[in-house]
């Protein structure tokens, strides 16, 4: 009779498998919507998928953060692990007047370039990224404005995710 084990992998390497598999299948699933229709409904779908997963993500980053509050540090802890989780290099600048995230190395925009499709990042940019950062403003208590002033897929250093504290006047 022979024993039978159970391998044991590291917790990076679940991850970055988990990771692979979720940029894959996002990217696969646009370019079939694509082929079966066209990439303006590629586009428009993946922008509405856009509106639901950072809810999702926010959320369970909050549970898993034990996170409650809705202070710059709370909202940059939590962004802070999404962009750990997505495998970009980044830092996390926060201040009284909000948080700015700058992504200096984005494996999204690396799967787009290493698919051959680099030339359509500053479309698909234009509505995910800015979809996603909104949504993520908003499940944080609304209190944030978001704008996206640098994009790495516009050419610049860096993408910046800007959250700027919303000013209430009496």
């Amino acid at each position: 009779m022979t024993e039978q084990s159970r391998p044991q992998y590291s917790d990076r390497i679940i991850a970055d498998y988990l990771r692979r598999s979720y940029t894959a299948v996002d990217g696969l699933w646009f370019v079939k919507v694509e082929a079966a229709e066209d990439f303006a409904t590629a586009l428009e779908l993946d922008r509405q998928v856009w509106e639901v997963m950072p809810k999702i993500q926010a959320r369970k980053a909050r549970v898993l953060l034990d996170v409650d509050g809705d202070d710059p540090a709370d909202l940059a802890a939590c962004f802070g692990l999404k962009l750990e989780a997505d495998g970009h290099e980044y830092e996390v600048i926060v201040d009284d007047a909000g948080v700015r995230a700058r992504v200096r190395h984005c494996l999204w925009l690396e799967s787009m370039r290493h698919s051959g499709r680099e030339h359509l990042t500053t479309q698909i940019g234009e509505h995910v990224c800015t979809t996603e950062g909104r949504v993520w403003a908003e499940e944080f208590g609304g209190r944030y404005g978001f704008s996206l002033p640098c994009r790495r897929c516009g050419g610049d250093e860096f993408c910046e995710f800007v959250f700027a504290r919303k000013t209430h006047r009496a």
